[in-house]
């Protein structure tokens, strides 16, 4: 039998003090790389995500996508036993990763520096909405809130009315960074031996991603106008109405593709010389008038019909899939992109993480039950089985 390929994380240990998205995001990446993910959940509840819905077999949607391959030992660090067991875990861990309550972490003694004194290989990274610092480091954040704080409901939505991103964007966004700085940070120590401190903000996350629309409206000029599915400056780019009921998302991005898509398209060349429509600036002031035309000349033909014109002129288009959709998309089957992951209500499917590697093939293990790596890890800590037993008796674990 071959042995697997090694994993770039094989032999690195991520103790995670978490809950919600952003930071068991950023833990179950570097599980898909290899690492030992240990999730430290309080007894009897867990991480609050296990109680979101029931949508999948009885688990929750958020939790089943955001914790596979990882170990889940409970842990309440109220009880001094408790907090001794997590210190020893830490003690042969390389990260501890948390977004636990602003200040939480810290009064545990859990902090960077009460932890390197101890520990000088062992990375921390803080997730938090705020950051460690600043006159909003205490204030509670949550997805919407933080959406709202960096500008994003300011851009998103219809001119009428602001709308929210319909997946948690933020938490998304500060799990990426978490995730990528761990992996910076993994590096840094190859070369220093150190471990450091990753302070990692909802808010700056967030507000990268919103470095496009802070420049278009630089120095106080006029922001990018809310325009649903569309393009805010440039038409057409957005959704259409086609004859059968369906949509298509059209993409043109110049003025060489317009005139082929009046051409090929909607067979009316002599709308690409109209004077109303004969320069993006123009077709976006008087989107109203072309998007009419543009409806109308779909009204007769089917979404493959019209799908099929856009392929063949080559201008940029996609359908408007909804969730069955994408479970079901042929790209994805094509790429192979599916595995069945265990989970507490058995197998589910799962997709393998972006980007395929040639070199080793991702871990994709099962997602746990509360607690059901306890009495194991404690056992590898040194505890008996008198002394698992004691814990369990005032509820420590």
């Amino acid at each position: 039998m071959s042995t697997p390929a090694p994993r770039p994380l094989d032999g690195i240990t991520v103790v995670s003090l978490e809950h919600a998205i952003a930071a068991p995001f950023a833990s179950r990446q570097l599980a898909d790389l290899g690492a030992r993910v240990i999730k430290v959940e309080r007894p009897g509840v867990g991480d609050f995500a296990r109680a979101y819905d029931t949508r999948v077999h009885g688990e929750a949607s958020h939790f089943v996508w955001t914790n596979r391959s990882k170990e889940s030992l409970t842990l309440d660090l109220k009880n001094p036993d408790a907090l001794v067991a997590l210190m020893d875990l830490l003690a042969g861990a390389d990260v501890l990763l948390q977004n636990l309550a602003p200040g939480a972490a810290a009064r545990m003694g859990l902090s960077f520096e009460a932890l390197h004194a101890r520990h000088p290989k062992l990375i921390v990274c803080d997730i938090s909405g705020y950051g460690d610092d600043g006159p909003y480091r205490d204030k509670k954040a949550y997805d919407l809130l933080i959406q709202s704080e960096a500008g994003f409901l300011s851009i998103t939505g219809t001119p009428e009315t602001p709308s929210k991103a319909g997946c948690s964007i933020a938490d998304i966004a500060a799990g990426m960074y978490a995730y990528t700085s761990i992996l910076s940070a993994l590096l840094l120590r190859g070369k220093t031996g150190e471990g450091s401190h990753i302070d990692v903000s909802m808010l700056e996350s967030l507000g990268e991603w919103m470095g496009f629309p802070m420049y278009y409206a630089f120095e106080g000029a006029a922001p990018p106008p809310r325009a649903g599915a569309s393009h805010a400056a440039i038409y057409p780019y957005g959704p259409f109405a086609v004859g059968d009921g369906g949509t298509v998302m059209l993409g043109l991005q110049n003025e060489r593709e317009w005139k082929i898509f009046c051409d090929q398209v909607l067979q009316n060349p002599q709308l690409a010389t109209d004077p109303r429509f004969d320069a993006n600036a123009k077709r976006s002031a008087n989107r109203d008038e072309l998007r009419a035309l543009i409806v109308q000349s779909f009204a007769g033909m089917t979404t493959e019909e019209v799908e099929a014109r856009l392929d063949e002129a080559q201008i940029a288009n996609a359908r408007m899939n909804d969730m069955a959709g994408l479970w079901a998309h042929p790209q994805l089957k094509a790429r192979e992109r599916w595995r069945d992951v265990g989970s507490p209500a058995g197998e589910i499917p799962a997709l393998l993480p972006p980007g395929r590697n040639n070199a080793f093939d991702y871990r994709m293990d099962a997602i746990p039950k509360l607690g059901e790596h306890s009495e194991a890890i404690l056992r590898e800590l040194g505890r008996s089985d008198a002394q698992i037993a004691a814990m369990k008796a005032v509820k420590a674990v």
